[in-house]
This record gives structure tokens, sequence and C-alpha cells, in this order.
């Protein structure tokens, strides 16, 4: 936990594939020299409930394991309907995890869910997302900073259930998550007429100084 203790906001920001809460923690404090109305906020970076640091031999966690085979070989195809359709069976753990942050946050700092946004990059974008459209009333907003489409039918059947708006930037030269399958994401929202801002930038996957603003635009907007 960053920030104040009287917060007139919450972000719960996600780690992606093999990084940990530290990987995003800095952004805190870039967001706060930035704008200093950013202090005003608490900023909140959970860990994955799956530890990596055998296999990566170093301090690593993941929300889910990734066949990386799959990745290799829907990238060679150019063949990502399987990707989409697919439904890790550890997402609705990890977002009940997600959950249980969301409440903690709600309770301990008396803030209203509509303070409170969520967010991620790549791995942690996806579990955000899942997060936002199947909870049980609208969130403050969503980051999706490189995330992309899975879950595609439960996602679309949740899509429109809650009004919240979104921030999703990804990078036209991803090569770990195309962003043509971002693009499908983005459609998804807005097919949910979901309040989605789009950003595309060249470069391959990263939060760029551009997602960033982005992102802070949002929070600015929901939380202060």
């Amino acid at each position: 936990i960053q920030g104040c203790d009287n917060p007139k906001g919450a972000v719960i920001l996600c780690h992606g594939f093999g990084a940990d809460r530290s990987d995003l923690a800095s952004l805190a404090d870039e967001m706060v020299k930035s704008d200093q109305a950013f202090r005003d906020i608490v900023f909140l970076f959970p860990d994955g409930p799956k530890n990596l640091d055998q296999e990566m031999g170093f301090k690593a966690r993941a929300w889910w394991m990734i066949d990386s085979d799959l990745m290799e070989r829907l990238a060679k195809l150019d063949e990502f309907q399987e990707l989409k359709s697919s439904s890790p069976p550890e997402v609705p753990e990890c977002t009940r995890m997600v959950n249980e942050l969301i409440e903690y946050v709600h309770q301990k700092f008396d803030l209203p869910y509509a303070k409170i946004v969520v967010g991620g990059f790549s791995q942690g974008a996806m579990v955000t997302t899942d997060v936002a459209l199947s909870f049980d009333r609208p969130l403050g907003g969503l980051i999706v900073w490189s995330g992309t489409l899975i879950c595609e039918d439960k996602w679309s059947e949740l899509a429109g259930k809650n009004r919240f708006p979104i921030y999703q930037s990804h990078g036209t030269e991803d090569p770990i998550l195309p962003f043509s399958v971002a693009v499908d994401l983005c459609n998804l929202f807005a097919d949910a007429n979901l309040d989605n801002v789009f950003t595309e930038f060249e470069g391959p996957h990263v939060i760029d100084v551009g997602a960033m603003k982005g992102a802070m635009k949002l929070i600015r907007k929901a939380c202060l």
C-alpha cells in the first residue's frame, strides 16, 4: 500500500506474468511527481498467487501459468481465436482475490466503489478486466495496459452489466500479446457501449508515456 491514510480514492494495479508487486509500484511515485494531487490517492499492488521464483531464477510471480508453446504456435499461424476463447481455470480465484482487496479498501478507507479504480499490465490487465466486468456494482474505472481478450463468451455476456470508464493502451509492435486481439477487446467494450479510450502506440509490450498519461486522466476523474 502506498499513499495517504485518508484518501479521496484508491487504485489497485496488478502486475504481469513473471513480475511481482514491485514492478508497478514505481508508477505511483511517477504519478505523484507529475501531479501533486495524486498524493490524495492510495495505491495498492497485489502479488499474483503463483510463485515463479524457481522457474525464473529471480523473484517473480504470475496470476496463472501461460502455455508458451501454445502462444508461439498461435503467433506463427496468426490465428488467435483459441486465445480469445480460452478461460484459464485460475481466473475466478484471481478475481475473488482482487474482489477481497476492493472490499478491504472500501471498508478501511470508507471509500465508495465508484472511487476505486482497478487495472494492470498484461496478465494483470486480464485479471482486472474480469473483475470490473463481473463486479456486482460499478467501479471507478478500469485500466488495461497491454492486455488482451480471453474468456470471450463470458466477457461478452457481462459487458454492459455495469457502466464504468475504461482506459486501454497497446503497442502495434507487441510480440507477446498481438495488437489485433487488443482491438478485438476494444470492440467488445464498444459493442457494450462502454466508455473506452483506446490508445495505440508504435512499440512493444510496455507501458509508454502516453499510456501513463491516459491512465492518469481516468484516475484523476474517478478519484479526485
